[in-house]
């Protein structure tokens, strides 16, 4: 909810009260993103070398939590959320890479979409939660309603953060409370089982993390598949805009909010739907072309027609599109490095990467180019496109490492081995 909810109080003089004029609004939205260019890969390579990842994820939250609370009553709106966006930065990619240390490459998608459907959520009661606070709080004791969006919301994330020091599990080689010896040696185990074939889980000795970094900034899969998911994070970047899109249909700030929760609750659902599926059949490719042809097809349909009935019935098909993110997300880390260091690395680095579409996103969803947003549309298919042309690139390069894989095993009469999932 931190993340979205600056577009929640655009609806209710956010922007006239600061004073914000021509595209600062999408300037206020992009540095969230600037901040997260400077933090995710450093941050998973920390990560990565301490025991207490509970510890490190959950304080990263509360002092978000915190800065949320004071744009509240503060008007350096820009500087407090390039600081929001560098600590936010620890978290997708530092939970992921967590995930990836507990679960098995085919199991990983079907998870992680548990954990993203916390966006869907977040999309939902965020929308219903943000209706009612500036709806009802108006000069409730001399502040603006949206200033108790921030506050309100800002705290509720500091209790959170405070309360996932306890809940969060810990990395498997280490000890975790609340695993028997027999659990924990099982968990392990599963791991080396998953990873055989590509190194060991664990190194025997010390990585060295400059050479990794520049292992990763020198592989061309590294940009390539980094690329594709900046083009993907672009394309959906309808979500940063979601209430202003819902309120083209000419509703109230109020029912427009209270309109933005059902598609994201069906979101969240396809979402779990999709990553199980992909899991089920070790299939990332056709999983992921299939929500960005979603994603086509509500903007299509957007561009096409200002009635209302249909116009809403895009807003649905685009937020289905969600998931294809956490499918190429999952693919990517499925095939990179098995050993963690690497993999914490590969997966910030890769997330910094993407983070450029998410900076240059809000300058496609300009005020002038609505209310129909025609131009942001076609910019969207386009990037969307893209993204599908390059993972089909990658799909390639994968399929041709696999049947040179078996015919090795065939001439050496090996048994098979390690296979990179499609």
């Amino acid at each position: 909810m931190d993340r979205h909810n600056a577009a929640a109080a655009r609806l209710c003089g956010f922007e006239e009260d600061l004073g914000m004029k021509g595209r600062q609004f999408n300037t206020l939205i992009s540095v969230l993103y600037v901040g997260y260019v400077f933090t995710q890969t450093p941050s998973n390579l920390i990560l990565s070398r301490i025991a207490k990842p509970s510890m490190y994820l959950s304080s990263c939250m509360a002092l978000w939590g915190l800065l949320t609370t004071v744009i509240g009553i503060y008007y350096q709106v820009l500087f407090l959320r390039f600081l929001v966006g560098i600590l936010e930065a620890t978290f997708y990619p530092g939970a992921f890479y967590l995930l990836s240390r507990w679960y098995k490459r085919e199991e990983l998608g079907y998870r992680t979409a548990f954990f993203t459907a916390a966006i869907g959520f977040s999309n939902v009661f965020g929308a219903l939660f943000a209706s009612a606070i500036l709806a009802n709080m108006e000069g409730f004791l001399g502040y603006a309603s949206w200033r108790w969006l921030f506050l309100i919301e800002g705290y509720l994330t500091v209790f959170v953060g405070i309360g996932g020091m306890f809940i969060l599990p810990d990395f498997p080689s280490g000890p975790v409370r609340w695993l028997t010896s027999a659990e924990l040696a099982l968990a392990r185990r599963r791991m080396e089982e998953d990873s055989r074939g590509n190194g060991p889980v664990e190194p025997n000795k010390p990585s060295n993390s400059v050479s990794d970094l520049l292992s990763m900034m020198t592989d061309w899969k590294t940009w390539l598949t980094g690329t594709a998911l900046a083009c993907c994070n672009a394309s959906t970047s309808f979500g940063l805009f979601f209430p202003t899109l819902v309120a083209t249909m000419g509703y109230s700030p109020t029912i427009s909010l209270l309109l933005c929760a059902p598609p994201w609750v069906m979101s969240t659902i396809t979402a779990i739907v999709i990553a199980r599926h992909s899991d089920a059949m070790r299939e990332r490719f056709g999983h992921t072309v299939f929500a960005l042809s979603l994603l086509i097809m509500g903007y299509i349909l957007a561009m096409s027609t200002m009635n209302i009935t249909l116009r809403y019935l895009s807003m649905f098909l685009l937020a289905q599109s969600q998931v294809s993110s956490v499918v190429l997300f999952t693919w990517i880390s499925n095939t990179f490095a098995r050993s963690s260091s690497k993999r914490a690395i590969a997966i910030g680095f890769i997330s910094t990467i993407a983070m450029s579409g998410s900076i240059l996103s809000p300058y496609i969803w300009v005020s002038s180019w609505g209310p129909t947003y025609n131009n942001s549309c076609r910019i969207c298919i386009a990037l969307a496109s893209i993204a599908i042309i390059l993972c089909w690139v990658f799909r390639r390069h994968l399929e041709r490492l696999n049947e040179a894989a078996e015919a090795e095993e065939r001439e050496l009469r090996l048994p098979k081995g390690y296979r990179y999932l499609l």
